[in-house]
Formats: C-alpha cells, structure tokens, sequence
C-alpha cells in the first residue's frame, strides 16, 4: 500500500474535497478507508454510492455503507437505478453512475472523483481488449489520472492488487460486501480472473506493475499522437462530424485516429463495446462515400453518410403504417386536414379532382422500389433518387409519409414532391389536402 499513499501524497492537496465513488465492495471500502483516515490531508470526503437495484442484497448494502459514512463523518450520497432500457446493461449502467459523480462533483466544488479500479483490474482489462480488438487508447487500459474539463479522475489502487487489498481490510477490520456476480464464469472478465491471472503472478507476483508500465508507455505515444491531431486536423473533426474529402487527403494512421478520437466522444470514453474492427469497417464506409450509407454501431447508434460529412447519431426505427385518410390523420408530429379552400402554393398542400382517382386516400410509409410519376414529368421516378437529389437528410428519411389513393398510386410525397395528379389553381379540383408539421420540424 505504500505507492498508493505515495500517489494521494503527491496528487492531493491538504483540505480538498474530493468525491469516492463506493459500493461497499472490498476494493472501494479499502480505498475509502485510506482517504478516510489520511489525517494529514484532513480531506472533505463526499461517498458517493450508486444502487444498480439488479441485486436483492443492495438495500443492505447501501444501508451499511450509510452507516460507516456517519460513525466517520463522511457525507453520503446516493441514488438507485430504477430501470435501464438498453440491451448493453454495462454501458447504460456506467454513463448513469459517472454522471451521478459528475453532478456531485459540481454540487461540492470537487476538484478529484476516485475510483477503486485496482492493478488485477488493469490485467484484466489490457487483456481483454488485446483477445477481441481495440484502439491504442484501449489497449492502455486504466489510467491512473484522467483529465476531465474540470476534475481528474484518479485511480490510486492500480499500484496495488486485490490480495494486498482483502490483506489491507482484514487487517484493519473493515466491513464490506461481495457481489457474487463476481464469481460467474458467463462474464469474460472472471474467465481471465479466475483462469488467466493465477498463471501470470505464479510467473511474477508483481506482474501488475509491469502492466502499469506498459499503459503507462502506450499514453506516452497515445498522448503524443493526440497533440499531432489538435494543431492538424480540427478542419476534419468538427462538432463530432468528419469532413470526408480532407478526410480522405490524410494518411491511414491520422485517419484511425480521428475515427477513435470521435468514437470515444461519443461513447464517453465507453472503450468495451468498440473496437479496431468497428474503426476499420467505419474508415471503408468512407473511402467508398456513397451518401446515404449507415452502418451500424453499438447501443443503437449508426454511423452515416451524408453529403461529404460523416457524423454518428441515434438509430431511428422506422415504422410501417397504412392508414386510411378521410379529413384528417394525426401521425406523430404529422397532421393532414382537407380543407375547403387555399391559395397556398407549395408541396404542403395538395389539390386533386376525385374523378381523376381512387378513393379512399390512404396514408403509408415508404417502401423500397416506390415510384411516383412528378408533376410535368413523362416518366416514373424512384423515391429514394428524389430524396437524393432534394439531399433530404437521414431523419426525414426515416420519417418520411406516402400519400396515395385506394389503388395505390402515389400522389405526394408530402413536403417534398408532387405527383402529376396534382392541380393547379386555376385547374379543376374538388378536394384540398394541407400537411402540416409541428414544433419538431419547419415547414421547407
């Protein structure tokens, strides 16, 4: 434990309020104890505790650590996951807890988050992302102290393994709990606890160390890259979107940098799900820069083509309706009104003679092959190349209406185009259509 003391030494100040982040297991108890009982600093303490509710025993658990924060005078804070709806429960899970930790770093003017992530955690993790693929910044693993905008966040315990940790608490005759999800040999990460780790500190009982070198060297030259990109390249990545064409003019190396560099804002440093086969897959999508393409992407994200820029944004399902429309439909943010008059002239509106038709009109989402023969046109037209050539963007894409008559004719393409059913105003006509979008969208 002596290089752990020797790193709170050197990077805390004397009366800082810092922020720990605790679960009452082992490793974040052992922690807690050591800032805890540092005198010298006489540090402000705020325990921070996060209840993932996914355990019958966390109640307890959380109580039991409320207690040991008021017999020590520590200020507890807490909060409880009440559902997460995302099929990567780690993920979601994280971006809450390390957001809970953000705002009380706030709230108490914390200038440093600790976390309890130990050397056999950073064995682990190296090694873990070595066996599926990662990025350089991956494959460092922890770091001791990350620069955030306004705190660090620092990981003394690195320096340290988890037998000197369960030694340092029976010692001191600290209370903690088990999580027995631990000891289950579905996550990848027990696998290399309980079958990797005993071989290689047989090999070496300090191998943790060595480990902590090598991240240490790989931030080096990570860091150093990093720098190259901030006095090059912020013409590419701009507001989390990469210009294609300057792009393309860099060599490979800079160009799976951007792409990591863009992959780690928007995941928030999240390095588990993504790896070197998600930045290559990405990098091929653009060299080819056919607009419109998508890929998909961890946590219901995709990557996509559009117009010289590529950029990263939530998947949007598309829905699949038919709905028969008579003098007015509400979809969503959508309305359609049939009105007696209007002399508006655009492609919200639509005016069409029932003899020329089907009736009833019907509403219904776009499906691949659709055609639409446009005003003044002589031929039938793909859907999708119209969307191409007005650069109608993914969203409205994903969100786009068919307006047809009973035999299936398109007549609109509403707030895009118009068919040639369409009349003009001095024509003869008897029904009149009006879209209309709400707040979520601007009329065009």
């Amino acid at each position: 434990m002596q290089k752990v003391l020797e790193f709170i030494n050197n990077n805390v100040k004397n009366n800082d309020t810092v922020v720990v982040a605790c679960s009452y297991g082992p490793d974040s108890m052992a922690l807690l104890n050591i800032l805890a009982n540092d005198k010298l600093k006489n540090l402000k303490i705020i325990v921070a505790h996060v209840n993932h509710n996914v355990r019958q025993e966390s109640k307890i658990e959380e109580e039991n650590l409320k207690k040991y924060c008021l017999k020590n005078n520590l200020i507890f804070e807490s909060m409880k996951i009440k559902k997460i709806n995302n099929n990567n429960f780690e993920m979601e899970a994280r971006k809450i807890r390390y957001n809970f930790f953000e705002k009380l770093v706030k709230k108490y003017h914390a200038k440093i988050l600790f976390t309890a992530h130990h050397g056999d955690d950073l064995i682990e993790t190296i090694l873990m992302r070595l066996n599926r693929g990662s990025t350089l910044k991956g494959y460092k693993g922890i770091e001791l102290i990350t620069n955030k905008k306004d705190y660090q966040i620092m990981r003394p315990l690195l320096y340290t393994t988890k037998k000197e940790i369960l030694d340092y608490l029976e010692k001191n005759k600290i209370l903690y709990a088990i999580d027995y999800t631990n000891f289950d040999d579905i996550h990848t990460r027990n696998r290399f606890r309980k079958n990797v780790l005993p071989f290689l500190k047989e090999e070496n009982p300090n191998v943790h160390e060595k480990y902590l070198e090598y991240s240490k060297e790989l931030k080096e030259y990570d860091n150093f890259v990093e720098k190259y990109l901030d006095n090059k390249c912020k013409h590419i990545l701009k507001n989390n979107i990469i210009i294609i064409d300057k792009f393309l003019k860099e060599d490979i190396l800079i160009q799976k940098k951007l792409l990591e560099r863009l992959l780690e804002k928007i995941y928030d440093g999240y390095l588990e799900v993504i790896n070197k086969k998600h930045v290559e897959n990405i990098r091929n999508l653009i060299i080819r820069n056919r607009n419109n393409s998508i890929i998909n992407l961890p946590g219901a994200l995709i990557g996509l083509i559009e117009y010289n820029q590529f950029k990263i944004i939530k998947e949007i399902p598309s829905k699949e309706y038919d709905y028969v429309f008579k003098n007015y439909l509400k979809i969503d943010n959508k309305e359609f009104k049939e009105l007696n008059e209007n002399l508006e002239k655009s492609n919200y509106i639509l005016r069409i003679n029932s003899k020329d038709v089907e009736l009833p009109f019907h509403v219904r989402t776009r499906i691949n092959g659709d055609k639409i023969l446009l005003k003044n046109a002589k031929y039938y037209k793909k859907v999708s190349d119209i969307l191409t050539d007005d650069k109608i963007n993914y969203e409205h894409r994903q969100n786009l209406t068919i307006f047809t008559d009973n035999s299936g004719k398109i007549l609109w393409i509403p707030g895009v185009k118009k068919s040639n059913f369409d009349k003009e105003k001095n024509e003869k006509y008897d029904i009149i259509i009006k879209y209309i979008l709400n707040k979520e969208e601007n009329n065009e």
